[in-house]
């Protein structure tokens, strides 16, 4: 296994690594707990541990034949050579020039003689810590055993690598469910009616406003041929039965897409003037999956149009309006054609494989593309759940620590940070204020990330966090000295989807709409200022109460 070399960056891209595990201070489990029983079988001493190495300590994960406990790294025995990527062994440590003089050996913490460790190597080269074997006697290892205990250690990183993609398929498996639920929702809260089909034409799907509409749900026994007469569609003077070659559903089926066409749907007691547009579904593979419509109710503007001369200028207006939703609707029939969750871990993974079996750096350069896409989409999936979360979840407002909000939004911004070499600080102790905290990091996180994002490509990026008592509420700043925001666009940043002009920093426009929810939810404001120096300020108020 290839191990990285040390560099500039080397330790804290290491560290990123062992926090993506997200194993110290974790319960080790049964099969790590059994694979460290192992090895001091196969060492035949009574004392094995699993260590793993962070910024300034020593980890014993799990321990055999003692109580393990954590300690400071520059006492660890194991921290001295594990970056070599070398099994390290040596049968009486009090003997060996540089662990002589340790404490484990010495008898401060230990009286450790035979002593061996085989490191702990991810697969991208970042050594996390060792699998170590001791004994208060002297002892020798043959080459047999030294090699069963390198084995134990790939298990070991092996176990680690199975528990990460476990975490993260269950992390994709909330996103894909939720999101789910997200659809399930706006096709149920939307006054517009979404009718679907299968590609023969039979019908797969009414929303609310469709089985208000027509008084009845989607009947998938009914024969493409039966629509009109069944579901009582008529032509736009309301006598006329709708042909079934004009139906805009079997239409979009056949020709790809149908645009604007007007129809009358008749029930008892009444009936709704529609307009209709929509598209075929076609799968990834391009295979035909069937065809969706999205229909407007037109009623009263139909009505308007023949009661007064001077609608003409209102429907003009209207009719604008319904082409720029039925645009929104038809890019959401096109998101719907695709499931847009499961197949991005599927293509994920196969990239993978594909990019461990590709040599030829031309076919490699195309894998590495195509896994951008895939992140780039599942970043927009997550930015818009994330979006669709700050505005439907309840709020549990409680007493929170604003600093240790900070804390823990720091640690998960930990490698985006370290990566563009920004300071992200507070000069002052935070206050506790009344929030909701999952909520609060949401906001906190979108924020900071933000401002790491735009930073000023000619300085480095200073993030700066502070509050202070505003009257009833708590106003709290994050200060940038990035590109800033021009004042005629300082509004417009919080729309949906929106993102400031000439920028060229990736980003999907969601995150300070996001922010808008949340502070809106607390009864907060937000707004956007000039920092001194150059950059942008954030400022946000939480009611404290």
């Amino acid at each position: 296994m290839h191990l990285v070399e040390p560099g500039l960056d080397h330790e804290q891209r290491r560290l990123a690594a062992l926090h993506e595990y997200r194993l110290l201070d974790a319960p080790a489990g049964d099969e790590l707990e059994a694979v460290v029983r192992v090895a001091a079988a196969v060492a035949g001493v009574p004392t094995a541990t699993l260590n793993l190495i962070d910024e300034n300590r020593q980890c014993q994960l799990t321990t055999v034949g003692f109580d393990g406990a954590d300690s400071a790294r520059t006492d660890s025995m194991c921290a001295i050579r594990f970056e070599t990527g070398e099994f390290t062994y040596t049968p009486d440590a009090s003997r060996h020039p540089l662990y002589e003089g340790n404490p484990w050996v010495t008898g401060i913490l230990a009286d450790v003689r035979f002593y061996a460790s085989a490191p702990l190597i991810t697969p991208d080269g970042y050594a996390l810590g060792s699998l170590c074997v001791f004994h208060n006697e002297v002892r020798t290892l043959d080459d047999d055993q030294i090699a069963r205990l390198k084995d134990l250690a790939e298990i070991i990183v092996a176990l680690f690598e199975r528990r990460r993609q476990a975490r993260l398929n269950g992390e994709l498996a909330v996103i894909a469910e939720s999101r789910q639920r997200w659809t399930d929702t706006l096709l149920e809260t939307i006054d517009v009616a979404v009718v679907a089909c299968d590609q023969s034409g039979r019908l797969t799907l009414f929303n609310r406003a469709a089985r208000e509409w027509h008084g009845m749900d989607a009947d998938p026994t009914v024969d493409p041929e039966d629509l009109s007469g069944t579901y009582s569609l008529y032509e736009p003077d309301g006598e006329t039965f709708f042909p079934v070659d004009r139906i805009p559903l079997l239409r979009a089926l056949r020709e790809g897409e149908v645009h604007d066409v007007e129809m009358i749907i008749k029930r008892p007691g009444g009936f709704t003037h529609v307009s209709v547009s929509g598209r075929a579904l076609v799968s990834a593979e391009g295979v035909p999956l069937g065809a969706v419509v999205a229909m407007n109710d037109v009623t009263n503007d139909r009505a308007q149009q023949r009661a007064i001369e001077n609608a003409r200028r209102e429907l003009a207006a209207a009719n604008a309006d319904l082409r720029r939703s039925n645009t929104d609707l038809t890019n959401f029939a096109g998101a719907v054609s695709h499931d847009l969750v499961a197949p991005l871990a599927a293509v994920g993974g196969y990239l993978e494989l594909l990019g461990d079996e590709i040599t030829d750096p031309q076919s490699a350069s195309w894998v590495a593309a195509a896994t951008r896409a895939v992140t780039r989409m599942r970043d927009l999936i997550g930015s818009l759940l994330g979006y669709a979360r700050a505005g439907s979840a309840p709020v549990s407002r409680v007493r929170a620590d604003l600093g240790d909000v900070f804390d823990q939004v720091t640690a998960d911004l930990n490698a985006e940070i370290v990566s563009s070499c920004a300071e992200v600080v507070t000069p002052e102790c935070l206050p506790e204020i009344a929030c909701d905290p999952v909520l609060a990091r949401q906001l906190l996180q979108n924020l900071i990330a933000n401002a790491i994002k735009y930073r000023h490509p000619s300085r480095p990026a200073r993030i700066e966090v502070t509050a202070a008592r505003e009257s009833a509420a708590w106003a709290i700043t994050v200060a940038d000295n990035g590109v800033g925001i021009p004042e005629n666009q300082r509004t417009r940043v919080f729309d949906m989807f929106a993102r400031v002009d000439g920028t060229t920093a990736a980003g999907h426009g969601i995150g300070l709409s996001s922010c808008l929810r949340i502070v809106d939810r607390h009864g907060g404001t937000i707004r956007v200022d000039d920092n001194e120096g150059g950059g942008t300020r954030v400022i946000f108020t939480l009611p404290d109460q």
